[in-house]
C-alpha cells in the first residue's frame, strides 16, 4: 500500500510525524491516568449541564 517513495515524500513525513504525535500523546495520557484511582478521575471530570 505504501512504498519507500511515499514515506520520503512531505506527505509521508507529515503521515509519520502525525502518527508518531499520536502514539505520544496517547502514552503521556496513559500515563498520567494508571497513578490515579477511580474517585479521582471522577472529581476531576469536567460537569457539563445542557439546558
Amino acid at each position: 500500500m505504501f512504498d519507500r517513495e511515499f514515506f520520503t515524500s512531505k506527505l509521508g513525513l507529515a503521515a509519520l510525524v502525525s502518527v508518531a504525535a499520536m502514539v505520544t500523546f496517547n502514552v503521556f495520557a496513559l500515563s498520567h491516568q494508571l497513578g490515579t484511582t477511580a474517585e479521582a478521575v471522577v472529581v476531576t471530570a469536567p460537569v457539563v449541564e445542557l439546558a
